[in-house]
């Protein structure tokens, strides 16, 4: 049998729903071809690698710090830093190549970032957002007090996929 909502369930359900999609449609036109990208809190876009053209679209969108999770290895032929510095913004690498990466340090890292950029405009990326997730879930475990499934909720947000069980398993073992 299903139970008539109460009030406040009718309320919680309209506060939920409206964080959920409030920044989800709020993605400036210019941004659209940048491969998985989400605009999960105010002042942060998460995504796969954007392509160079892409720069000034991202500039013109007020985004004003680029952290990109990819070690230089994975894109030789791509001066990432260049091109954002030249579209006046700022530049930032955390090289994150698979699990091994995935360390407390990283994340103290990132925080340390994120924290100085303040209410600034960031995107953050690597090549899919899967690293991107990975990094935001154990912040909010290690950073913020999550629980293992709120973090899990939290990097999926951002972009987590395939690295979800390497992040449950990290997390559980802490």
């Amino acid at each position: 049998m299903i139970k008539p909502m109460t009030k406040f369930h009718l309320v919680l359900w309209l506060v939920v729903g409206s964080i959920s999609t409030t920044f989800a449609t709020d993605l400036p036109a210019g941004l659209a071809g940048i491969q998985n990208l989400k605009h999960p809190s105010e002042n942060l876009y998460t995504a796969g690698q954007p392509k160079a053209d892409t720069f000034a679209a991202i500039a013109n969108a007020g985004i004003r710090h680029v952290i990109n999770l990819r070690p230089p290895a994975e894109t030789p032929d791509f001066n990432e830093a260049a091109i954002a510095t030249q579209q006046n913004m700022a530049y930032y690498n955390i090289p994150i190549s698979g699990k091994g990466d995935l360390t407390r340090d990283n994340v103290k890292l990132l925080d340390q970032i994120l924290n100085n950029i303040g209410d600034d405009k960031a995107l953050l990326h690597c090549s899919s957002s899967n690293r991107v997730g990975a990094l935001m879930a154990l912040r909010a475990a290690w950073k913020n007090g999550a629980s293992i499934e709120q973090a899990i909720s939290e990097g999926e947000r951002h972009g987590l996929t395939k690295m979800r069980s390497v992040v449950t398993r990290i997390l559980s073992d802490q």
